[in-house]
C-alpha cells in the first residue's frame, strides 16, 4: 500500500473533502466569514487564503494518500494568518509557535498511525523552518468531525494543555522534543512514502 504525504496548493485543493474546500472557519473573522458564505463565495475565499499563505510564507498543508487515492489532509499557519484564533477564550497562540488549524482522515484508514505520521511532518517542517512549537485550540468536548480537532486526540500525539479551559483548551507540541525520535520521524516518513529499501547486512556507523 503506497502512501505519501503532498504539500497542500490550489492543485490538489480539489482533493479535500467538499465541506472543507468550502469551509472557512479559520480562515476568516466570524463575521466575514458568515458574510462570505451567504454570499456564496467561502471556495473562493478559501483559495485566495491558500495562495496568500503561499506566497508570503510557503506551506500550509499537506495531503494524504494512500494508493494515489486522498484519504486525508491538515493544515497549519502561523497565527497571523488566522484571524478565527482571536475568537478563542484561550487565545492568543504564543508568538514562537505556528497554529494547527485542522486535520481530517477517512474513516476508514483512522486507527493506522496516520494522525500520529501527519503531526510528525508537520514537526518536521517546522523544525527546518526554525520554528520552536505547533500549538492548537483543541475542543474537549468534541462529539462529531468539525473545524476545532479533538483535545483528546491532540493529547495522544503529543500536545500538552497550556491554557486549560473546559471547552476549548490551548495545547502546545514542543518541536525540540521531537528531536529524540527524530530518527523514528524519519524512518515513518519513509515508510510512509513508500521509500524503504531492504537494509544491508552491514553498514556504517
Amino acid at each position: 500500500m503506497g502512501r505519501r504525504l503532498v504539500p497542500l496548493t490550489l492543485d490538489n485543493l480539489p482533493d479535500l473533502p467538499k465541506r472543507c474546500r468550502s469551509c472557512v472557519f479559520w480562515e476568516l473573522d466570524p463575521v466575514s466569514g458568515e458574510a462570505a458564505v451567504k454570499a456564496g463565495r467561502p471556495e473562493l475565499e478559501k483559495e485566495a487564503w491558500i495562495s496568500a499563505v503561499l506566497l508570503e510564507w510557503g506551506s500550509c498543508g499537506r495531503v494524504v494518500y494512500v494508493d494515489d487515492v486522498p484519504v486525508g489532509f491538515v493544515m497549519y499557519a502561523p497565527p497571523a494568518y488566522v484571524p478565527r484564533s482571536t475568537a478563542f477564550p484561550t487565545s492568543p497562540v504564543s508568538a514562537d509557535a505556528v497554529q494547527l488549524l485542522t486535520a481530517w482522515l477517512t474513516p476508514g484508514y483512522q486507527g493506522q498511525g496516520l494522525g500520529r505520521v501527519m503531526v510528525q511532518t508537520v514537526a518536521k517542517d517546522l523544525i527546518q523552518r526554525g520554528f520552536k512549537a505547533i500549538e492548537a485550540f483543541g475542543d474537549a468536548r468534541w462529539t462529531e468531525p468539525a473545524c476545532v480537532l479533538p483535545a483528546d486526540h491532540l493529547l495522544a500525539v503529543g500536545f500538552k494543555t497550556v491554557r486549560p479551559h473546559p471547552r476549548f483548551p490551548r495545547l502546545r507540541l514542543e518541536l525540540r522534543a521531537t528531536i529524540s525520535w527524530k530518527e523514528d520521524v524519519e524512518l515513518a516518513l519513509d515508510r510512509l512514502l513508500g521509500a524503504v529499501q531492504k537494509e544491508p547486512a552491514l553498514r556504517p556507523l
